[in-house]
C-alpha cells in the first residue's frame, strides 16, 4: 500500500470520519464512503444503506465490470470538484475530492439513488442493458428492488454535494495533519536503536554494535541519529545511564561507586564528570537534595 493508501486507511479509521459517516447515513438514508482515486471494487458495495438493486448488480461480474467503468469516469470527472454521474441503469452517484495539498488522494462518495421515480419503461431498458452483457435480471427480486430505489430531487442532491464538500475540506485538513505527523515521526531505525540502548545501557555499548543491530553502516547511523534526536550516540547513551543513576540515588543503601558501575560506567571519575555535566551538580550534591526516608 502506498503512502496515500495508508493515509486514507487512517482517515477511514478516525473518529471524525466514523461519526460523520454514521450521522450522514442516518440523516440522508444514503450510503457514504471514503474511497481511493483508483479502485477495483465498487465503493459503496457492502456499505450501510447500500441500494438492494445495486447489491444484486454487484453479484454478477459482467454487470459489476460495467459499474466499475462508470466509477472510473466519475473519479476522473471529480478530481477538481464535486461531480454527479448517472449509471446505465438510471441510478446516480456523487463524488467529492479529498485533497492532500493540491493532490486529490480520494473521494467522499454517496448516492445509488434516482432523480426521477422509476418506471416500467425504465426497468425494461435496464433489463435490456443487462441482457446485452449476458445477465438476466428480469425477475421479481430485481424488479422489486429497482422500484424501491430512493428518489432524490436535484435540490437535495445539490445540498448533499455541499455537505460532502464541507466535510471533504475537514478531511483534507486532517490528512495534512496526519501527513505532517508522519513526516516528523521517528524512523524505525532510530526507534529500534534507542530501545536497544535503553535495554543494554549497563553494558559496554559501542557505536558499531548498535549500528549493526539496526542493520546500517556506522556513518549512516551517526548522521541519522544526530539528525533525528539532536544529540550524538555517545551523549544519548550517557543521558540514558544518568537518568537510571538518578533513580538509583534514591536508595540510600547504595554507594555512589556501586551506582556508577551498575549503570554502565567503567570508572567513578568518569561517572562524576558526566553526571555533573548533565545534571549540573555532582551525584553527592544531587543525593543531598533528595527527601530522606523516615
Amino acid at each position: 500500500m502506498n503512502a496515500n493508501g495508508q493515509l486514507l486507511e487512517t482517515l477511514i479509521g478516525s473518529e471524525i470520519f466514523q461519526n460523520y459517516a454514521s450521522a450522514y447515513t442516518e440523516a440522508t438514508e444514503m450510503p457514504v464512503t471514503l474511497r481511493p482515486v483508483e479502485t477495483w471494487q465498487l465503493p459503496l458495495h457492502g456499505k450501510r444503506r447500500e441500494s438492494p438493486f445495486c447489491a444484486i448488480m454487484a453479484e454478477k461480474s459482467r454487470t459489476c465490470a460495467a459499474c466499475l467503468q462508470m466509477q472510473e469516469r466519475l473519479a476522473q470527472s471529480a478530481m477538481d470538484g464535486p461531480c454527479t454521474m448517472t449509471c446505465a441503469y438510471g441510478l446516480c452517484e456523487t463524488a467529492v475530492p479529498v485533497k492532500l495539498g493540491a493532490e486529490t488522494i480520494g473521494f467522499l462518495q454517496t448516492g445509488q439513488v434516482m432523480r426521477q421515480k422509476p418506471t416500467a419503461a425504465g426497468f425494461r431498458r435496464t433489463v435490456a442493458r443487462a441482457q446485452e452483457l449476458g445477465v438476466d435480471i428480469d425477475n421479481a427480486k430485481a424488479r422489486e428492488t429497482y422500484f424501491a430505489t430512493p428518489v432524490v430531487s436535484q435540490k437535495k442532491l445539490d445540498s448533499v454535494s455541499r455537505l460532502l464538500t464541507i466535510f471533504a475540506d475537514h478531511l483534507s485538513m486532517k490528512s495534512n495533519q496526519i501527513a505532517l505527523q508522519s513526516a516528523n515521526a521517528e524512523p524505525q531505525v532510530i526507534a529500534k536503536a534507542k530501545q536497544f540502548i535503553r535495554d543494554h545501557h549497563t553494558e559496554d555499548l559501542s557505536l558499531g554494535q548498535v549500528a549493526s543491530v539496526v542493520h546500517t553502516s556506522i556513518f549512516y547511523f551517526c548522521k541519522m541519529f544526530r539528525k533525528v534526536t539532536g544529540t550524538t550516540f555517545t551523549e544519548f547513551v550517557s543521558r540514558t545511564r544518568i537518568e537510571r543513576a538518578k533513580n538509583l540515588l534514591l536508595n540510600p543503601n547504595l554507594r555512589i561507586s556501586e551506582i556508577a558501575y551498575e549503570v554502565g560506567f567503567q570508572s567513578l571519575t568518569h561517572f562524576n564528570r558526566v553526571f555533573k555535566s548533565i545534571v549540573g551538580e555532582s551525584p553527592t550534591e544531587y543525593r543531598g537534595h533528595l527527601p530522606r526516608a523516615t
